[in-house]
Formats: C-alpha cells, sequence, structure tokens
C-alpha cells in the first residue's frame, strides 16, 4: 500500500534551514514499501531557505477554515503557500491510493502536536496534518530523535 513521507525524514535537505531529519530505520524502510515523499512547505511554493512559520490564532484545523494565519519569522503571511501546499498533499495522496502518512512532528505543516501555534493547550495540528485527517488519511508522527518502532509503519 503506497503511503506519503516527509522529505526531510529519507535525508532530503527541504527543511526551512536547508537541512533535513534523517531517520535511517525509515529509509531501511521504505525500501521495501511505497512512499512517496512529500513536503507540504515546497509544495505550496515556498523556497528552501525559507524563514520559519508559527500559526497565529489557531492551528491548522483554523487555517483551513480562515480564523487562523500562519506568518514567518518576518512577519509575512505565508497562509496561502501552506493551504495550497496541503492540498497539493492531499492531491498526490488521492493520486496514488495512499491511507498513511509518515510525517514529521512538531512541524506547522505536519505535526499532530506541533507547537508553532497558539492554542489553549499549545500544541496544535499542522495545516497539512489537519487536511489528511479530514480526508480520513491515517498520520503516522516521527520524531527524528526518538527511536523509530519499525511496526508503526
Amino acid at each position: 500500500m503506497p503511503a506519503l513521507i516527509s522529505s526531510c525524514l529519507i535525508g532530503i535537505a527541504c527543511r526551512y534551514d536547508r537541512s533535513h531529519s534523517l531517520v535511517e530505520e525509515i529509509v531501511k524502510k521504505a525500501q521495501e514499501l511505497q512512499f512517496i515523499p512529500i513536503c507540504p512547505e515546497q509544495l505550496g511554493g515556498l523556497p528552501t531557505p525559507r524563514s520559519p512559520a508559527n500559526i497565529v490564532k489557531g492551528d491548522g484545523k483554523g487555517v483551513l477554515v480562515g480564523h487562523a494565519r500562519v506568518l514567518n519569522s518576518l512577519g509575512e503571511d505565508v497562509t496561502e503557500a501552506f493551504i495550497k501546499g496541503a492540498q497539493e498533499t492531499l492531491k498526490l495522496a488521492r493520486i496514488i491510493g495512499a491511507k498513511k502518512a509518515i510525517l514529521k512532528d512538531k512541524s506547522p505543516s505536519c505535526g499532530l502536536n506541533t507547537p508553532y501555534c497558539e492554542t489553549d493547550t499549545g500544541y496544535g495540528l499542522g495545516v497539512t496534518a489537519a487536511l489528511l485527517l479530514s480526508a480520513g488519511i491515517e498520520i503516522v508522527e516521527i520524531n527524528p530523535e526518538e527511536k523509530v518502532r519499525i511496526g508503526i509503519l
């Protein structure tokens, strides 16, 4: 079964600071499975490198309904790029029939519990994570600093 995977997790230098979040265990597993690498922020038209971004007045769900915005560290509104990247990611999932996405934690795009948002708990969904979940796609969130349990993939 094909699945989406955050490009940074397989060593592609697409993060905001031109780095990656390589997880060797995922690369090994990717050789057996049909993973399609995605970077929603790049798919939305943002460059690499780019200024880091935060979701203000909510989280990814709020962005998708127009109640929250995504601003980068320069104060520029990059909401539309984040929404477009999420939409393009969902489009790819539908094209390949993906029912699962393996996404990087803490990202304002991909995170299930990103701290880069303004919520009562201090954590919330990233924009792409929110859209994929609303479409019924299962998300496995990966923290590159923790040991990955291959069975969850």
